[in-house]
């Protein structure tokens, strides 16, 4: 099965970074998050990607064309004109890096990718800056199950503030950043159906606007529940935030 990954967004919200590079490369541990993203999928057995570029996209297929060099240890011999490779690693994927375009939206990304996923039997869909300990082949399995056209896996999000405990008008506590009032929202990690393709009308369609309500309309959109570990990086707080669980060696996601 294929995943697509959405990569070309600018990233406005956290443009402290992003003026550099695109959101996907910003690093949690000295690798993009789109590293991550693309580990977690592979942890649970899929391994051919499609990746939806834009702003800044020759910076992700620099990178992968690069990735050999990235992680292995290598020697430059320049009076030979030699490189040696030390200490070789490779991961099982198959990376397909599609220009998207600059302003497209999320659901004319997808749409212009359609090529690649049409013959399949259903495919993978999520954003390219968002971790999760979400059970990935369980999502597959769910949406094979149901027989409807679309799966979205819910999850509550996470608390932006710290709660007081009262008794009265007496504080006793304070409770951590707590989940959010118990409803659910869409987390991404989707498993789609090439017949949702047609439901996009350009590159001017957002994903989530009239594709993703016209099937929960229609019946076709049925929802994994996730109650684990959910994070999008949408803030260089949540940035540092994912730093410091990577760093800790306790990072949620790290699944493989």
């Amino acid at each position: 099965m294929k995943a697509v990954i959405l990569a070309g967004g600018l990233g406005t919200r956290i443009s402290e970074e992003t003026h550099l590079r695109p959101k996907p490369m910003i690093e949690i541990g000295g690798k993009p998050i789109l590293w991550h993203i693309l580990k977690m999928y592979s942890a649970h057995g899929v391994n051919d990607f499609v990746i939806c570029c834009g702003y800044k996209g020759y910076m992700i297929k620099e990178y992968f064309a690069n990735y050999f060099l990235h992680m292995s240890d290598v020697t430059f011999d320049m009076a030979n004109n030699q490189m040696q490779v030390h200490c070789k690693h490779a991961e099982p994927w198959k990376v397909t890096l599609v220009d998207t375009g600059e302003d497209t939206m999320t659901g004319g990304r997808l749409k212009r990718v359609a090529e690649y996923v049409q013959s399949d039997e259903a495919f993978c869909f999520t954003y390219g800056d968002g971790v999760s300990d979400v059970n990935i082949a369980k999502t597959i399995a769910f949406h094979r199950q149901h027989g409807k056209l679309a799966t979205v896996t819910a999850v509550q999000p996470p608390g932006r503030y710290g709660a007081l405990q009262m008794a009265g008008q007496q504080v006793r506590g304070f409770t951590e950043k707590p989940r959010g009032d118990g409803g659910l929202i869409n987390g991404g990690f989707f498993v789609l159906s090439p017949q949702v393709l047609p439901r996009i009308l350009d590159d001017n369609t957002p994903w989530e606007a009239a594709p993703l309500s016209g099937l929960a309309t229609d019946g076709e959109l049925m929802a994994f529940e996730h109650h684990g570990f959910w994070q999008p990086m949408d803030t260089l707080r949540e940035k540092t935030m994912l730093e410091d669980l990577w760093q800790s060696g306790a990072a949620p996601w790290k699944v493989w």
